[in-house]
């Protein structure tokens, strides 16, 4: 039987990220679950893309922007699933048999249960924050992971060409219910180190509450990138 499942990721420098990322999704491909992946990058300058080629990603070239990239590879993806991963995620352990049985025994999409590269009180709070708001409001973030099918994704009529909030915009153009799957995507905690953790969460929450009042993503964007 042919593989049924693509899996798209977008890098931009992501070379101390990507190596963890792809071992993780060793295991996909060594069950037959794996079909192709597809790397999409917006114009790094260090050893990204090399990383990705070696790893025998396809890899695709083109301008900054994580929902245009994202439009790309999903052009290119050869599986009727979609699995969509940020650079800088790793899934557990398991993962790959908890995909194959949901797309055998399921027709929506879905998401992984977010957890921080960090200890303290903090890390667990802020994933267990996403992971609330995944359920109750169903709007999981792009390091959540998304699985998808690649009908469900024409429907919604794709991923916008936007820098900012373009998991935020899939998600809610879903016409399914999305699933909570049982593994952790552990992603990188180093913006929430860097800024601080309480701040870090409100900026993230105001800038999802401005978007969801209608201010376009690209002056979120730049607010963004200032601070």
């Amino acid at each position: 039987m042919v593989a049924q499942l693509s899996i798209v990721i977008p890098t931009l420098n992501a070379e101390g990220h990507l190596p963890a990322c792809l071992t993780a999704l060793v295991e996909g491909v060594t069950a037959g679950v794996v079909r192709d992946l597809v790397v999409s990058d917006g114009g790094s300058t260090d050893a990204t893309c090399m990383i990705a080629d070696e790893a025998g990603a396809w890899v695709l070239t083109g301008p900054a922007s994580r929902g245009g990239q994202l439009c790309r590879a999903m052009k290119r993806v050869r599986g009727t699933w979609c699995l969509v991963l940020h650079a800088d995620t790793v899934l557990a352990p398991g993962w790959s048999d908890v995909v194959a049985d949901h797309m055998r025994n399921a027709d929506g999409p879905a998401y992984f249960q977010l957890a921080l590269r960090a200890r303290g009180f903090m890390p667990g709070w802020v994933a267990g924050w996403a992971n609330l708001r995944s359920r109750v409001f169903s709007l999981p973030y792009g390091d959540q992971g998304l699985l998808i099918a690649l009908t469900d994704y024409a429907r919604t009529g794709g991923y916008p060409d936007t820098p900012f909030m373009e998991d935020v915009a899939l998600v809610r153009a879903l016409d399914k219910p999305l699933t909570a799957l049982p593994i952790t995507a552990t992603s990188s905690a180093e913006r929430y180190i860097r800024t601080g953790w309480v701040r870090c969460g409100l900026r993230n929450l105001l800038a999802l509450l401005r978007y969801l009042a209608g201010t376009d993503p690209e002056v979120l964007a730049a607010a963004y990138r200032r601070r």
